[in-house]
């Protein structure tokens, strides 16, 4: 493996790290300053596309309206595996994601299994995703009140 691949794969862990990061800050300004302008971000839940945007604005807007009712928004990135040629690249991530917020006067925790499959792009010498699809295989809820 040359430098320059094992440089690039540090960058796209970062890439994928960092769209998590601000996601889990709810700076959606940021985050998608990390995406193409017209990037494509599409969710899958049980083998369905419930959304799909296009571009920054987009997605910056439903990102924000999604996760506006949760106090805690956590993803933790596990294994990535990355396939590079030249200046684009493909990726899978595996992410645990933790949501806790109020549902029905409950404090609930939502726990999500999700996969990230993301094509990347580089541009002026900065690596970005231009499409990502996310799958969440599957969820599990508990109610944080329970006495």
């Amino acid at each position: 493996m040359s430098s320059k691949e094992i440089i690039d794969r540090i960058l796209l862990k970062e890439l994928v790290d960092e769209i998590s990061i601000l996601g889990d800050k709810k700076d959606y300004v940021n985050q998608v300053e990390l995406f193409t302008e017209n990037a494509i971000s599409e969710t899958i839940a049980n083998g369905i596309t419930i959304l799909k945007l296009q571009g920054r604005k987009s997605m910056e807007k439903t990102f924000k309206e999604f996760l506006k009712d949760f106090e805690t928004v956590y993803h933790f990135n596990g294994q990535q595996v990355v396939t590079i040629n030249d200046n684009t690249a493909t990726g899978k991530c595996y992410c645990l994601i933790t949501l806790i917020g109020n549902e029905n006067g409950k404090k609930i925790k939502t726990t999500i299994g999700a996969i990230y499959e993301d094509d990347y792009i580089l541009v002026n010498n900065q690596w970005l995703v231009a499409k990502r699809v996310g799958t969440f295989d599957w969820q599990e809820k508990v109610n944080l009140n329970v006495e």
